[in-house]
């Protein structure tokens, strides 16, 4: 079967490798899409830390089942339309005991700390496979990374009370957005692109700031009648916005973090005493986010078409992440199309 590899710092190849056969307890799924995304791109440009060359990328999937083992249950079926939980958890660590196991120890993402899904088949433990015959592959490719977004409001205790502001309207951020809109909060949408900004008000922000062009601050007093927002969530990963979110968030605020900051940043932590701060990381996602991520695509309201920038073909893939870091702010998703 052919395979995506990322070989080198900026270099792709196809590869071939054998076919997995599933073991017992295990189903075998064709993949139909799999997703680029930001740590992928990293990955590509050398910058992730995490990632040890060559590595197969990919972890957000739309696949089929193709075959089912003894120990399956009755409700995977072959040929159904599915997506894959593709973070390892240990099952003994404090964030598995704690009942988070999104954030454990240990955990092994698909793509990251383990070879990914962009090839032809994978065999994975039959718990990780998610079925939903009413959401097609194609769909299913962006219930992962909207699902960060949807687990980053959860984090937040999101409720209709709260003004959300999303700093970042990439795929993650726009999850966020979305998610915060379904829960019945103010959502303030700011990125530095216009048309994200369009794409987020129509997805359920009631207020746009370029940060490039506006003055932050003082829109974010006018919006919110000078207390500042409720929730912050910092869905970059870069020293300005970090600081930005403490900076902004109103008192006894919630901050959550997203993104991964490359360099050590600087704060003013007064802030997080005068304030009274809940200062909190947010990981991958839960079960319950998929689900969630779910049943908001079945309404049939998801504009996927803007969401998916380019799909391409697996000989495609050096071209792809070659585009996407030349011009990675207009970028929401890529998909490899198998």
């Amino acid at each position: 079967m052919r395979a995506i590899t990322i070989v080198e710092e900026g270099k792709v190849a196809v590869i071939e490798r054998d076919k997995p056969t599933p073991k017992q307890g295990e189903v075998l799924v064709k993949i139909k899409h799999v997703g680029f995304c930001g740590s992928d791109l990293n990955t590509f440009l050398g910058k992730n830390p995490m990632v040890k060359l060559p590595v197969i990328p990919g972890h957000e999937i739309g696949a089929v089942v193709e075959e089912v083992t003894e120990s399956v249950p009755e409700n995977i079926k072959p040929q159904m339309s599915c997506t894959i939980n593709p973070y390892t958890n240990c099952g003994h660590c404090p964030s598995c005991r704690n009942g988070r196991p999104n954030a454990c120890r240990f955990n092994q993402t698909f793509g990251v700390q383990r070879d990914g899904a962009m090839c032809e088949y994978i065999a994975v433990p039959w718990q990780k496979v998610i079925v939903d015959n009413s959401i097609t592959p194609r769909e299913f490719a962006l219930v992962e990374p909207m699902s960060v977004g949807f687990h980053a409001i959860s984090r937040a205790e999101v409720t209709d009370l709260d003004v959300v502001l999303v700093i970042g309207c990439g795929m993650i951020g726009i999850g966020a957005i979305v998610r915060a809109a379904l829960r019945g909060a103010r959502v303030i949408a700011m990125d530095v692109d216009n048309d994200k900004l369009n794409l987020a008000k129509r997805l359920g922000a009631n207020y746009t700031i370029n940060s490039k062009t506006e003055d932050v601050h003082s829109r974010l007093q006018e919006i919110t009648n000078n207390a500042g927002p409720d929730v912050v969530i910092e869905a970059v990963g870069a020293p300005i916005t970090y600081q930005t979110a403490i900076n902004e968030v109103a008192f006894t605020g919630r901050v959550v973090c997203i993104g991964y900051a490359k360099t050590e940043i600087a704060f003013e932590t007064k802030y997080f005493v005068q304030k009274e701060l809940d200062i909190r990381g947010s990981r991958n996602a839960m079960p319950e986010d998929f689900r969630a991520v779910m049943e908001y695509i079945k309404r049939g309201t998801c504009p996927f078409d803007e969401l998916i920038s380019g799909i391409y073909q697996p000989e495609q893939a050096q071209q792809a992440l070659n585009d996407w870091a030349k011009d990675p702010a207009k970028v929401f998703r890529i998909l490899i199309e198998f």
